[in-house]
């Protein structure tokens, strides 16, 4: 593959002459805390009050506001005739990041014309579930979210300020101080089910220490503190403020996870010395946190590659990290699938080994890098890898006994992505509307991005004919604000249920019920329970 800055180079030089149509792609990070707390512009980087900028209603800065609301939720559901009574002994979580209807809606598409036909009457696996509901999106202090205050919301139960991850909203971004304040620190279903002596994971496609999987065992005031380097880099002390690798790897719950599965392997390990992809860690304190690990784990494997992954004995290990990637993992479509696992293979070796537990296990398993595909308004990734998402639900169906496992699909938050126009069956999803065009005769894209980072304009301010341009599976998709990157939106999103006490999980309910919802159906936490 051509090397990262021949890439970039040659993508920002079309860039600059208004040609990039497409992009050789690869993930980067996106996500721009300044401007997630509202502070980009007008705020010191490393003040700790850069969410003043965000109002947050005072009683929602209590977790007891957001309990006590999905008590209210579980319990208008429990009103309702109870079509069964089995309980969850397993629970898979899957996240689809980034994830809006469109999305689902246009994957869909694409999967049935992939597969030679007009493709809006195919389905993805979890579209054929038989409950289905919508998750409110917002957090404490967005109209909308990013996807750390969704993570505390979807897997602690607790709704919280944009950025922060695992403490609630009386804490504003960066302030270690209120951060570690015992009284604004939550637990996660993670936790909850390990002490009810279940078997735990986490699987992304993005890296241990991202916004999502971290909501499973972090709590920090700033979703970049990934590693020391970083929380220095924003001003803060990280002897005192502990970062989320060595929150990870050190405490409670992730240093009892059995299954950590993702990229991201620098933040673990110190900039003296090289991973496993060739690539220098990225820690300044010395620390080789997969050592300490293994030290913690004597029964624990360590896997970097795809062969390695598929060649342990999930029987003969008491857990398995496995670090694919220096950074984020690969997208599917330019992954080395010799080097790299797909999720549904993280998937099914994550079952297989939490499934040895007989108390049963919870797994949350994240398909990550649909939101990177969206955040590039590169609509063919995007779909791309929620078509890999939704092989890995059907393979985690078959693979558990519907009598005993809840699967639960849902996503973080929205893209602004749209369906537009009024084109005729079977055209492709990916191209252009044939069967309409704009007031000067221009044909248009299917799918439309509100912001991105090409609008197809001439030099006159009009839009250009897409025709050679779109259709492909890296084409940059149009967008009418001129941004670097798209953004997230603010409107509701699909939950997907199967399995023991699935018929809960429909209507409308705020996303920071959905883990309570869990909880009852397995009897975990401190919350009202299917067994009481």
């Amino acid at each position: 593959k051509m090397a990262f800055s021949q890439r970039h180079l040659i993508f920002s030089l079309l860039g600059m002459l208004g040609l990039a149509g497409s992009v050789l792609a690869f993930p980067q990070e996106v996500h721009n805390v300044l401007e997630l707390s509202g502070s980009l512009g007008n705020k010191a980087r490393f003040s700790t009050d850069v969410a003043v900028d965000k109002y947050t209603p005072p009683d929602e800065m209590d977790q007891e506001f957001w309990y006590k609301n999905a008590a209210e939720e579980l319990a208008k559901r429990l009103e309702l005739s109870q079509p069964s009574a089995k309980k969850a002994k397993n629970i898979i979580m899957f996240l689809g990041d980034g994830m809006p209807i469109a999305t689902i809606a246009a994957a869909r598409i694409l999967k049935g014309q992939r597969q030679g036909n007009t493709g809006e009457e195919s389905s993805l696996s979890f579209e054929r579930f038989p409950y289905t509901g919508l998750s409110r999106t917002y957090c404490a202090n967005s109209q909308v979210p990013d996807s750390a205050c969704t993570a505390t919301a979807y897997l602690c139960g607790v709704k919280t300020n944009i950025v922060n991850i695992g403490v609630n909203a009386a804490v504003n971004f960066n302030n270690c101080t209120a951060s570690q304040d015992p009284a604004n620190r939550l637990t996660s279903i993670a936790e909850w089910a390990q002490n009810a002596g279940k078997s735990t994971g986490i699987v992304t496609t993005t890296t241990l220490t991202h916004a999502s999987p971290s909501g499973a065992y972090a709590k920090t005031a700033n979703r970049m503190w990934e590693c020391d380097t970083d929380v220095t880099s924003y001003g803060v002390d990280a002897s005192s403020c502990i970062d989320m690798a060595t929150q990870l790897v050190t405490q409670t719950p992730g240093k009892n996870f059995e299954i950590m599965f993702g990229g991201g392997m620098g933040k673990f390990l110190p900039k003296t010395i090289k991973d496993s992809h060739g690539t220098a860690g990225e820690r300044s304190d010395g620390v080789n946190l997969l050592s300490r690990w293994q030290g913690l784990h004597d029964g624990g494997v360590l896997v970097t590659n795809r062969k390695q992954l598929l060649s342990v004995n999930v029987s003969a290990v008491s857990s398995i990290v496995g670090l694919f990637q220096s950074k984020l993992m690969d997208f599917h479509m330019d992954a080395d699938a010799s080097y790299q696992p797909t999720l549904s293979e993280l998937t099914e070796v994550t079952i297989k080994k939490l499934s040895q537990n007989e108390n049963g296990y919870f797994a949350f398993i994240e398909g990550g890098l649909i939101d990177y595909g969206n955040h590039y308004t590169q609509a063919g990734y995007a779909l791309d890898e929620a078509l890999e998402f939704e092989k890995a639900i059907q393979l985690a169906r078959d693979l558990t006994d519907i009598e005993d496992t809840l699967i639960v699909v849902t996503a973080d938050h929205g893209h602004a992505v749209s369906i537009a126009g009024y084109p005729g069956r079977g055209t492709n999803i990916l191209g252009i509307n044939q069967h309409d065009t704009d007031v000067n005769g221009v044909k248009y894209s299917v799918l439309n991005y509100a912001a991105g980072p090409n609008q197809y304009l001439d030099e006159t301010g009009q839009r250009i004919d897409l025709e050679g341009i779109l259709g492909g599976d890296e084409a940059i998709f149009p967008s009418y604000i001129s941004k670097d990157q798209g953004v997230h939106s603010g409107e509701d999103v699909g939950i997907f249920a199967s399995g023991p006490q699935s018929h809960l999980f429909t209507g409308l309910m705020q996303q920071s019920t959905i883990p309570h919802l869990m909880a009852y159906a397995a009897c975990i936490g401190n919350g009202q329970k299917l067994c009481d």
